[in-house]
């Protein structure tokens, strides 16, 4: 039996589940960080791009900040750092 990690999506199926995990991205959007960089690894089966689910949650998790208490939190510099 195939892992379901290594399961391949095209572009629609990557966004439907980047979107079911809560995290939305179009797949305009992932056509586009394609040819600019920046968005999650992909293969190609001829024209198509593909993506496996494990590196679809790997790399949304990459761009998930730390958790904060407000939007100042981010502008805050440690008090160590002065």
């Amino acid at each position: 039996m195939q892992n379901p990690g290594s399961t391949f999506l095209d572009r629609h199926g990557a966004s439907a589940l980047l979107g079911e995990l809560g995290i939305p991205c179009a797949a305009a959007t992932l056509a586009t960080l394609a040819t600019r960089g920046g968005g999650p690894p992909f293969v190609k089966f001829g024209p198509r791009a593909l993506y496996r689910r494990d590196d679809l949650v790997e790399w949304a998790q990459s761009k998930l900040t730390p958790a904060r208490r407000s939007t100042s939190e981010a502008d805050a510099r440690p008090a160590d750092a002065a």
